[in-house]
């Protein structure tokens, strides 16, 4: 009874809290089940967890009401970096940092295109928000480009500016070695369809004359596609044009700042990748403002000659397509400069020639500079003539265009000597670039033809700058340019004939067909003093050869008779006869044309040809009439026509005459130059024991003169 009184249970109880919980339950020896296993009651969270847990609440129930208490009516500001926004808009806004100031947008990357690839079709713009402000409308929003006041003409875009189609034919264009400063590339460029009709027709000639690499760009903002502006001109793919399209996106609906921009832009792009040695541009009056504006703005940063093209410039300069990109490469630093000797008592000669000058066309470069030795009686007929010139001819029109005008009167009454009249005529120029600049000199005897200019500068251009001049070495030999075919040599007494062209034959011994003419330029060794362009370097030159002989003659007693006889006849000025020893010692030759093409160019009015002054007392009749010199009294027609069939041959493809007008070749040339240089030491004195090199030609003279070089 003692095993199942309370006090045992208790014990019993106690035993059980000792147990480890998760003890499995088993019966006791005397088959009786123990308790059950003892579980722990669950804890209550902590008090910092509930703490946390509100916060967070709070906070989310915070950011939820002030998201839902914002405004919803103001847009979105965009602070991304503007790209070629309007200047007038950039100017009143400005930029953040600018205080408000204007700023210049820098110009964006080029676009690249991944291959094969063709480029997104620009979309129209989107239309402005009618529930907004202007100045909302004029700030740039997310998810469009720009809203902007509509403008008038219906060209409201003036958004950053891409140009979606350009990279890839720039990429393409490796070949031409564009990446070079010098290279073979020309562009022609154009935003106007009529401007673009003039210029595509001369862009097909020049690159069928295979000289150059020529490129045509269409700019501004039509929205005609490539192969329909190539169909509507009749372009074909014998054509050897390549084309890029450097308009930007939405050009249709741009307004004209953005073009203009656009056009600027564009031709920066190109000329990275191009490096253009020239670019044409119409300026005929149907060209957009805004392609001109923007070109005339990049192109004398970028560094490329501008050549603008005045109306019917197919038909008025249809030789600069021959001119290749060397030529056109210099065609701004080309400069020419007019001198004329008016003989005393030849009012009426002089008016003539000034009036053909004024008849003129100058489109084909800048107006010359005119110099005119007047002698020290002037009749009265000239001082009134001379009220009324203006030059250039353009100033009657507009007299606030600067003159060019030089007039210089003689003070001394008396009769000029021959050192005398060559110092002053000589004095009259001097060029500041000798490279490029020259002097045409006139007589007053002389009427000139209006495409006179035209001639000289495609001869200029290609026998000074072309590639195969440059390589020719064509400068070193060349005197002048002759506008006049002389009929006699330089003694007056014999009659000149011009050479007959050189017949070329080709691998079957048949005379070629490419020059089937009687009438071809030839060289002479002959100065001229009616119509020539001296170039500057001989002119530098033939100042110091005279300055020498002057300071020879007055520190000798007498001059030897190897400079006091005379080959060039007294009718001609005395400078002459230092221009012809220029070339005989020098080996240089002038350049002179076939008849034809001299009939075209000037006429010689030799019927009333007066002596000059300095040798009025030595000549029985002042006025000196020869009919022989006289081809036309009428003036040449059809100068068009002649510049537009003109051919200029190498001059490997020249017959060469000497002074006296026999015929001889390069080596020959040198030989006679080389013993009339020994000679002429000779007679000078004083040249023994000088070497070779020292005695190796200078510019100064000094070799012929003996001077030793400091």
């Amino acid at each position: 009874m003692g095993l199942f009184s309370s006090h045992a249970d208790e014990a019993l109880t106690k035993k059980d809290d000792d147990r480890k919980p998760g003890s499995s339950t088993k019966k006791s020896k005397g088959g009786l089940p123990t308790h059950a296993p003892w579980t722990p009651s669950t804890r209550a969270p902590p008090r910092k967890t509930l703490k946390r847990l509100g916060i967070a609440v709070a906070v989310a129930l915070f950011v939820y009401l002030f998201i839902q208490g914002m405004p919803t009516d103001v847009g979105i500001r965009d602070r991304r970096r503007p790209i070629y926004h309007n200047d007038d808009v950039a100017a009143v806004r400005g930029r953040p940092g600018t205080g408000g100031r204007k700023v210049t947008p820098t110009p964006g990357a080029m676009p690249k295109l991944k291959p094969h690839r063709k480029p997104d079709r620009p979309k129209a713009p989107p239309p402005p928000h009618e529930d907004e402000d202007e100045d909302d409308q004029q700030r740039p929003l997310v998810g469009q480009e720009v809203d902007i006041v509509p403008a008038a003409g219906g060209r409201t875009f003036d958004g950053p500016i891409l140009f979606r189609k350009l990279a890839a034919t720039l990429q393409a264009i490796s070949d031409t070695q564009g990446y070079q400063a010098v290279n073979k590339n020309v562009l022609f460029a154009a935003a106007s369809l009529k401007s673009a009709s003039v210029l595509l027709p001369m862009a097909c000639e020049m690159g069928a004359e295979l000289r150059s690499y020529v490129h045509f760009a269409l700019l501004g903002g039509s929205e005609i596609g490539m192969e329909e502006l190539r169909a509507v001109n009749g372009i074909d793919e014998s054509c050897q044009v390549i084309f890029h399209d450097g308009r930007p996106d939405y050009a249709g609906t741009s307004t004209p700042a953005r073009l203009k921009k656009s056009s600027a832009r564009a031709l920066h792009h190109i000329h990275s990748y191009m490096h253009p040695q020239a670019m044409f541009v119409d300026v005929s009056g149907e060209e957009e403002e805004s392609l001109l504006g923007g070109v005339r703005q990049q192109a004398p940063v970028s560094g490329i000659p501008l050549i603008e093209l005045p109306a019917n410039a197919h038909s008025h300069l249809p030789w600069i397509s021959k001119l290749d990109s060397s030529s056109l490469a210099a065609w701004h630093k080309v400069n020419f400069e007019i001198l004329i000797h008016a003989a005393p008592k030849a009012s009426g000669s002089l008016t003539r020639l000034l009036r053909s000058l004024s008849a003129a066309d100058f489109s084909a470069g800048a107006v010359p500079h005119l110099t005119i030795e007047l002698p020290h009686d002037l009749d009265l007929a000239t001082k009134e003539f001379l009220k009324g010139f203006y030059w250039p001819p353009a100033r009657a029109d507009d007299p606030s265009l600067p003159s060019q005008l030089t007039l210089r009167h003689r003070i001394p009454r008396t009769r000029l000597t021959e050192e005398e009249s060559a110092v002053r005529f000589l004095e009259s120029f001097w060029p500041a670039d000798p490279q490029h600049s020259h002097v045409l000199v006139l007589s007053s005897q002389v009427e000139l033809s209006p495409k006179f200019f035209h001639y000289l500068r495609y001869t200029t251009l290609e026998y000074l700058h072309s590639k195969t001049a440059q390589l020719q070495q064509y400068d070193t030999r060349l005197l002048g340019i002759s506008l006049d075919l002389p009929t006699t040599y330089l003694n007056t007494s014999d009659p000149f004939t011009a050479p007959a062209p050189i017949q070329k034959f080709n691998k079957s011994n048949k005379k070629s067909s490419s020059r089937e003419t009687t009438s071809a330029p030839f060289l002479w060794q002959s100065p001229n003093s009616n119509a020539m362009l001296y170039l500057g370097t001989k002119w530098t030159e033939l100042h110091a050869l005279v300055s020498n002989l002057i300071e020879l003659q007055h520190s000798s007693k007498s001059l030897s008779p190897f400079f006091t006889d005379k080959v060039v006849s007294k009718r001609y000025p005395a400078w002459l006869e230092h221009a012809l020893s220029l070339t005989r010692v020098r080996g240089y030759w002038a350049l002179y044309p076939g008849e034809d093409t001299a009939r075209g160019l000037a006429t010689v009015h030799g019927e009333l040809a007066r002596v000059p002054e300095e040798y009025e007392r030595e000549v029985e009749r002042d006025l000196i009439r020869d009919s022989s010199r006289e081809r036309s009294s009428s003036r040449a027609g059809g100068g068009g026509h002649l510049m537009e069939s003109l051919d200029l041959p190498p001059f490997s493809e020249m017959p060469l005459l000497l002074y006296n007008g026999n015929p001889t070749d390069l080596y020959n040339l040198d030989a006679f130059a080389a013993d009339y240089a020994y000679d002429f030491r000779k007679a000078v004195g004083g040249c023994e024991g000088f070497t070779s090199e020292e005695l190796s030609p200078r510019a100064d003279m000094g070799d012929l003169f003996c001077f030793r070089s400091d």
